[in-house]
């Protein structure tokens, strides 16, 4: 992490405030998560209102978010995303209240609420450092810092939310995830001017429906987008059984459990440094074999005997996790007009937090009607059939010769100009994993 080139963004102040900010955006989603996962399950000591809440923090907003970025890109970034900001902390604070007078529905309704806002910051956010960065050549290295924030943000994140948790209350984890977000806000406003990519006139509906016929235009960004989102799928299809997996298959205990995913954590650690120093590579390899080492990772742990085995190759399935995410945001990106890169990125997000849910459900189903052996063999063999199918799809040298009309019309009748040789393609573990 010392080369000149790689630190280059963290010169620029804008650059380390939208960084800092994104990584408590990440430690603050996570103490909101934990805070209100005890304080449902505590009321009402229901799996299924606690799954509602999951349901209402993740696939909810993934509906709403492209709608809300639509809306959001076109005052400066410098205001929009305060206002974001300060929107999940009042969201907190209504949340706060709600635990001397609890009511699922409106825990869930405001937990949506934050949902959409954070997925909508963070898709801003994105959008601010494209433009910013990627004229200076410095986005790969922005988005490689970025990711390190992120992962130290997902990673430190549980940890102080439990503590903040047992040792102060739900109520006051709430109010202290309020104050938080009221403090970034600030952070940003105070920035000075963001670099802001013109929107094309037109209502709210128009630039949706516009961003969306964007994306159907532009072949390989559709295509990589579809690839992500089934890759989700799988990725997050283990997440409901890994504990199963651990106590009852591996015949281990709570500690084997915390070391498995350490180890992975510790994969997806080097698999980010990695990546940092990879800035030359191919997205495209990087993608491929990114994704396959994740693939090689479940199936690996299909067939562990032992504990020690399955934290191995969890090492090697978390590096491969901690390359896969970023890459396809850079890869994103890097296929995006510039006053587009706010409405996909939208969707990007909102793919990373809707298709989750579909993996949770095959995951659950696969162990329920047979283990959960079968439940790493069938995720690990799907990401490697989504390398397999969607490889040759994307074959090529996608990025290396390119051009891209900056200002799309929103009817779709005039032409969005690519030139592009495709190329082989691209978390929970998302949420888990990114």
């Amino acid at each position: 992490m010392t080369s000149p080139r790689l630190t280059a963004p963290l010169r620029q102040p804008l650059f380390r405030r939208l960084a800092a900010s994104y990584a408590l955006n990440e430690l603050g989603d996570w103490m909101g998560i934990i805070a209100l996962s005890v304080l449902v399950f505590d009321r009402t000591e229901s799996a299924l209102a606690t799954a509602a809440l999951f349901l209402g923090t993740r696939f909810l907003p993934a509906l709403f978010a492209p709608v809300l970025v639509a809306h959001a890109e076109r005052p400066p970034p410098r205001f929009a995303l305060p206002v974001i900001y300060c929107g999940e902390a009042a969201a907190f604070g209504g949340l706060a209240l709600l635990v001397d007078h609890f009511s699922l529905a409106a825990v869930v309704l405001l937990a949506a609420v934050d949902g959409a806002l954070a997925l909508s910051g963070r898709a801003l956010t994105r959008a601010v450092v494209a433009t910013a960065l990627e004229p200076r050549g410095e986005l790969r290295a922005g988005n490689a810092i970025l990711n390190v924030f992120f992962t130290g943000g997902a990673a430190v994140g549980p940890a102080l939310a439990g503590l903040v948790v047992a040792g102060f209350g739900v109520q006051s984890a709430l109010l202290l995830d309020a104050v938080s977000f009221y403090a970034v806000a600030w952070v940003l406003f105070t920035a000075g001017t963001m670099p802001q990519a013109e929107p094309e006139p037109g209502r709210m509906r128009d630039r949706v429906r516009a961003g969306l016929s964007y994306i159907r235009e532009q072949t390989t960004l559709r295509r990589l987008l579809l690839a992500q989102g089934l890759a989700f799928v799988f990725f997050a299809a283990v997440l409901p059984v890994e504990v199963i997996y651990v106590k009852e298959t591996l015949g281990s205990n709570d500690t084997g459990y915390g070391v498995m995913l350490a180890s992975w954590g510790v994969g997806m650690v080097l698999g980010g440094l990695l990546f940092a120093r990879l800035r030359q590579a191919s997205l495209a390899l990087l993608l491929l074999f990114s994704t396959l080492a994740v693939g090689a990772g479940y199936l690996g742990l299909a067939v562990a005997p032992t504990l020690a085995v399955a934290c191995a190759v969890s090492v090697v399935g978390g590096a491969g996790n901690g390359i896969q995410w970023v890459t396809a945001i850079s890869a994103v990106q890097e296929l995006t007009a510039e006053s587009m890169q706010a409405r996909v990125m939208s969707v990007l997000e909102s793919i990373g937090a809707a298709m989750p849910g579909v993996g949770f459900a095959l995951g659950g189903i696969v162990a329920a009607l047979a283990s959960p052996r079968l439940t790493f063999l069938v995720a690990g063999v799907g990401v490697v059939a989504i390398v397999v199918v969607m490889g040759p799809l994307l074959r090529g040298k996608w990025l290396e010769s390119r051009e891209i009309s900056v200002k799309p019309s929103l009817d779709g009748h005039d032409d969005v100009v690519v030139e592009l040789i495709p190329a082989p393609m691209g978390n929970l573990k998302s949420e888990e994993m990114r």
